[in-house]
C-alpha cells in the first residue's frame, strides 16, 4: 500500500506516520511507501526510514506532480490554522480551499485508470460549528448539528467537507471527513492557531516558562490528545463504507473540559509552582474567536467505530510528559516533583 500524508511533517502528521510505520499495515495491507508532503522536511527519524519519501514545498505547487503518482490512501491534514486565516484571508483560501481542490483533482485524474478509487481521510474541524441567529449553537454539538461557521477557517473546512462528499458520490475517491477537536498538548512552540493557548498553558509551564491565558477560566472547550486523534484518523480510514455511515463528516471523540479544569489538572499532575506560571491576560481577538466555537462535542458515529475520548485531562498531560521524557526531556525542565 502506498500512502500520502499531507501535512506529514506536522505534529499530528508525523505522529500518524510513526504509528502507521510501526504497525506496518493499514486496512489489512502491507505498508510499502509513505509520502510525507509538507512545507518543511520530516523529522529525522522519519526521513531515515526507507519506506518514507518527502515532498517539501507548498501543497498547491505539488499537486500537478501528484497527478503522476498512484496512492491507495491519502490522509489530507495540511492546513493553514484558524488565527492565520482570520488575519490573512488569501492565505486561508489558498492553503485550505485551493490546495484541497487541486489535490482532489490530482486524485481524480489518477483514479480514472485505477481499479478502485483512493481512500481519502480529510481532517476537518469543529470550527465548522458556530452561532447564527437562524441556527442557535446548541450546548453540545453532535454529528448532525447544522454547521454555521463564524470564521474563515471554519468556512473553508466546511466547503472542503462538501467537496470530499461530492467527489465520493461521483466515484472519484472513497472520501471520509473527520472533524478534529483541539489537539493538546502539542509539543514545540506556539503556532498561529487561535486555539494554541490550549497547549501553551500546559506546555510552557512544564518547560519553566510563563504562559498567557487569553480567555476566562470558565471557557469550555472540547479537546483530544495527539495519540487519540491519530487513532481516530486511522479508524476512520479503516472503516468500511457502511460502518462510516454516509458521506457527511463525523465528529472525532472529545473530552469536554473548561480551562479551569485544565489548570486544576496541571496542578494535580505537576504541582502548584508549575500551575502558577499561567498568567491571565485577556486577548479580545482570541477570546472572540473562541466564543464562536462549540463548548462541547459528542461523536456517536465515532463511538460506533469503537473510538472513545480520554477519561480525564490529567491523562492527556501525563501522555505529553511521557512523550517528552522519551524524545525531548528539555521540555520538562520546569516540572517539579509532586507527591
Amino acid at each position: 500500500m502506498h500512502i500520502l500524508i499531507t501535512g506529514g511533517a506536522g505534529i499530528v502528521g508525523a505522529r500518524l506516520a510513526r504509528s502507521l510505520l510501526a504497525r506496518g499495515t493499514l486496512a489489512g495491507q502491507r505498508l510499502e511507501r509513505v509520502v510525507l508532503a509538507d512545507q518543511a522536511p520530516p523529522p529525522d527519524d522519519l526521513a531515515a526510514d526507507g519506506r518514507v519519501e518527502a515532498m517539501v514545498g507548498p501543497l498547491l505547487g505539488q499537486c500537478e506532480a501528484l497527478r503522476e503518482r498512484a496512492f491507495d490512501g491519502v490522509f489530507h491534514l495540511a492546513s493553514a490554522v484558524s488565527g492565520e486565516c482570520e488575519l490573512d484571508f488569501d492565505l486561508g483560501m489558498r492553503s485550505n480551499l485551493d490546495s484541497t481542490r487541486a489535490l482532489l483533482e490530482a486524485l481524480r485524474a489518477r483514479s480514472a485508470a485505477a481499479a478502485t478509487p483512493p481512500r481519502v481521510v480529510f481532517s476537518s474541524s469543529i470550527a465548522v460549528f458556530g452561532p447564527d441567529p437562524a441556527v442557535p449553537l446548541p450546548a453540545v454539538c453532535a454529528d448532525d448539528t447544522l454547521p454555521a461557521p463564524q470564521t474563515s477557517y471554519g468556512t473553508q473546512k466546511l466547503i472542503c467537507e462538501h467537496l470530499i462528499a461530492d467527489y465520493t458520490r461521483k466515484g472519484f475517491i472513497d472520501g471520509r471527513a473527520a472533524r478534529l477537536v483541539t489537539v493538546t498538548v502539542r509539543p514545540g512552540r506556539p503556532n498561529g492557531a487561535a486555539s494554541s493557548f490550549f497547549s501553551g498553558i500546559v506546555r510552557e509551564p512544564l518547560a519553566g516558562e510563563e504562559a498567557v491565558l487569553p480567555v476566562d477560566p470558565g471557557v469550555a472547550h472540547p479537546v483530544s490528545s495527539p495519540q487519540r486523534t491519530v487513532e481516530g484518523l486511522i479508524a476512520v480510514f479503516e472503516a468500511s463504507r457502511e460502518a462510516f455511515g454516509g458521506r457527511t463528516a463525523l465528529n472525532l471523540p472529545a473530552l469536554n473540559v473548561t480551562v479551569q479544569q485544565m489548570l486544576d489538572a496541571l496542578q494535580a499532575v505537576a504541582g502548584p509552582r508549575v500551575r502558577a506560571r499561567v498568567v491571565p491576560r485577556r486577548d479580545e481577538r482570541i477570546a472572540g474567536i473562541v466564543a464562536n466555537w462549540p463548548r462541547a462535542v459528542v461523536g456517536a458515529r465515532a463511538a460506533r467505530l469503537g473510538l472513545r475520548p480520554e477519561a480525564s485531562f490529567e491523562d492527556i498531560i501525563r501522555q505529553y510528559i511521557d512523550d517528552c521524557r522519551r524524545s525531548a526531556p528539555e521540555a520538562l525542565r520546569g516540572l517539579e516533583q509532586h507527591t
